[in-house]
């Protein structure tokens, strides 16, 4: 029997192309440039019109030029998009190119395996649990194109049905592979798939962090070990470190560059702090990372890291060896009652201590009066924080312009402004009172989730804070949004700013929202709960986690063992997958040909067409053919084809040759009566 590949494609086929199409390409909208998704829809539309005869095919010279123009296109912005994602756009554009240009079966193999390779490409940056199973049903959904090619008779229904089955029957397998299959590293991701990330930068502005209020976008998910001292912490012990900014030149605060060059050459001059050996309370906990493709991480003082990835920085914060493209889990010990950098270096004292020249004289004048005033470092900076809540400062999320002089303008002029701002200016007055002083950037606060106990992080909660050095003492944190909102450190976001309309203004479906409405806010608890929990057992299933899993499974293991494990763990589920195709049905004595046909008859049965122990299988073809040749001529024709094929199989001598033959067209026919809609 000649292979079908060249034939017609039905309208059954064509019709889960359509869905196909459009499933598959959503996803991927975010990492398409315009043109490319501009040409996707033109694609998309004259399918439609194909579809309904109304327009022709596209010449191929057409397709071709088209092609070839994306393709160089495609290469010439690479360096400005990413390799992988020109990539992407580039499958992108051939699948849309070919989906038109089809025109027989072998085109639509081609379709469907280029489709498998972009739902590959939409997991490589989000993993969440519901956009895997979104991507298990489109990937089910490409399937049923497929078995629509095989089964060009059946009914939707049945494909999807069909297509169900066969993901299902393949889940053991892919979860033997997950647990067993060595973890390989992520080579593909040196490209960023997308090059902007609503977040933190290594730069800070006045108004910058209050740009992220607007925005519910999740930045991490913290849970805390058992062994820890605490698991719910309150809110205003919860300061995540993620940037140190130490330059200002009057504008911009930035890293220095020192730091820069240590973070350079992190992973071959590995820095080294010591853990702390004078406290005794430790907090033990697991980071789940959105990607944010930075290489800089999340923690609470002071923090370290057993991960062979992860560097503990001279200014306490915590690096990766790669940017952040995939969701990442990491484990943190964090002692925050530690004494952080007693002492320091002198290089490390001039940079704290800078100021801009002839730079805001007014708040210059006011830190010396401040030295003058309390000679206690300490005592000083504890001023500079009265002197935030005695004055009529106002916290805002929209504060107004500032020119020159920021720091003189709002400390002695608007007095409005937001965490940056105030921090901002902390920091100056302090290095104008002689105290060695820094910015640090993060965030603040976490939404705690009852259900499953852990914290959610989201951008909105982005802060900025001040540290000071002391003698002896080390780093001290002083927050002055303290001073002026206490109710944003002591309760969070929500209670300071749920009044303002510039608060998350681009989300309406932020938490915030959604506490108005209980039934809705406990759904959402629970499927953040869901994902976290997939987060961490199945995204964080790495290779320590593997090695326990197994070793409670099989005890010491060894080579021989797991592969003992692999042969019998492949044998179940060859068994099973026998099982469910029907290998073990009806009676031993029965061989494949006698038992396909008595489904065959049972299916047949159902129908209405009954046939009794007297007859043959001639005789029952012609009852068969009958009932069917006027409503359903196909399956009259394809029963007729299939019981002289039997009667041939079962009572005719054959070659080897014929036999074959005719048992791989019995196969398909078969196939075919079992899908089709009787």
């Amino acid at each position: 029997m000649k292979d079908n590949f060249d034939s017609i494609i039905s309208r059954t086929t064509l019709f889960w192309l359509l869905i196909t199409n459009v499933t598959i390409l959503l996803p991927l909208y975010a990492n398409a440039t315009i043109w490319s998704i501009g040409i996707c829809a033109i694609c998309f539309v004259w399918r439609i019109g194909i579809y309904y005869g109304k327009v022709s095919a596209p010449p191929k010279y057409l397709v071709s030029g088209l092609a070839i123009g994306a393709a160089v296109t495609l290469a010439l912005v690479a360096s400005e998009i990413g390799a992988l994602n020109a990539l992407v756009n580039l499958l992108l554009l051939g699948y849309a190119l070919k989906y038109i240009e089809m025109r027989a079966v072998r085109d639509v193999k081609v379709v469907v395996l280029v489709g498998y390779f972009l739902i590959a490409f939409a997991l490589l940056e989000q993993q969440s649990m519901m956009f895997t199973a979104q991507m298990l049903l489109i990937s089910v959904i490409n399937a049923c194109v497929l078995i629509s090619v095989y089964q060009d008779h059946s009914s939707r229904k049945t494909n999807a049905i069909f297509g169900l089955k066969i993901m299902l029957q393949s889940l053991p397998l892919a979860i033997l592979l997950f647990v067993v299959f060595p973890r390989l590293g992520p080579l593909w991701l040196a490209p960023n798939l997308k090059v902007a990330k609503t977040g933190l930068s290594n730069e800070l502005s006045f108004g910058d962090i209050s740009q992220l209020t607007r925005s519910d976008e999740l930045a991490f998910r913290v849970g805390f070990e058992p062994e820890s001292s605490q698991q719910q912490l309150p809110n205003d012990a919860l300061y995540w470190r993620t940037l140190v900014l130490e330059d200002y030149d009057g504008q911009t605060w930035r890293q220095n560059p020192q730091i820069l060059n240590q973070q350079r050459r992190a992973f071959s001059q590995k820095p080294q702090r010591e853990l702390p050996n004078d406290v005794t309370d430790k907090l033990t906990y697991t980071i789940i990372s959105e990607p944010s493709h930075k290489k800089w991480l999340y923690a609470l003082d002071q923090a370290f890291s057993q991960e062979p990835h992860i560097v503990e920085l001279a200014d306490l914060r915590l690096y990766s060896a790669r940017p952040i493209d995939q969701r990442l889990s990491y484990r943190v010990d964090s002692y925050p009652n530690s004494i952080l950098n007693p002492q320091i270096t002198p290089y490390t004292k001039r940079v704290d201590l800078a100021l801009p020249a002839n730079s805001n004289p007014q708040s210059m004048r006011f830190g010396k009066q401040l030295q003058q005033q309390y000679p206690s470092a300490t005592v000083r900076a504890q001023a500079i924080m009265d002197y935030f809540s005695q004055q009529a400062f106002y916290y805002t999320l929209t504060p107004p312009t500032l020119g020159k002089e920021q720091i003189d303008e709002f400390l002695f002029d608007h007095r409005a402004g937001f965490c940056a701002h105030y921090a901002s200016a902390f920091v100056f007055l302090a290095r104008a009172s002689g105290i060695p002083a820094r910015m640090v950037t993060g965030y603040q606060g976490g939404e705690y989730n009852q259900k499953a106990g852990y914290y959610s992080v989201y951008q909105y909660m982005a802060h900025a804070w001040a540290e000071i050095w002391v003698e002896g003492v080390g780093w001290q944190r002083y927050d002055p949004t303290a001073m002026i909102a206490p109710e944003r450190i002591l309760d969070g976001f929500d209670a300071t700013f749920d009044s303002q309309s510039s608060y998350l203004q681009d989300s309406p479906f932020s938490s915030l929202h959604m506490k108005q409405y209980p039934w809705l806010n406990d759904i959402r608890q629970t499927l953040a709960s869901a994902d976290f929990y997939w987060s961490v057992w199945v995204l964080g299933f790495d290779e320590q986690r593997k090695q326990q899993v197994l070793s409670k499974l099989l005890g010491q293991l060894d080579t021989q063992k797991l592969a003992l494990f692999m042969l019998i763990s492949l044998l179940l589920i060859g068994l099973m997958i026998a099982y469910y195709a029907g290998l073990f049905h009806a009676s031993a004595q029965k061989d494949v040909l006698i038992k396909r046909y008595q489904r065959l008859c049972q299916r047949f049965a159902k129908a209405g067409v009954v046939r009794t122990q007297s007859q043959t299988v001639s005789q029952y073809n012609q009852q068969v053919s009958a009932a069917f040749a006027a409503r359903k001529p196909k399956v009259a024709a394809r029963f007729n084809q299939l019981s002289e094929i039997y009667n041939q199989l079962k009572y005719q001598p054959l070659s080897a040759q014929q036999r074959k033959r005719l048992l791989k067209r019995y196969r398909y026919l078969y196939l075919q009566l079992r899908l089709s809609s009787l």
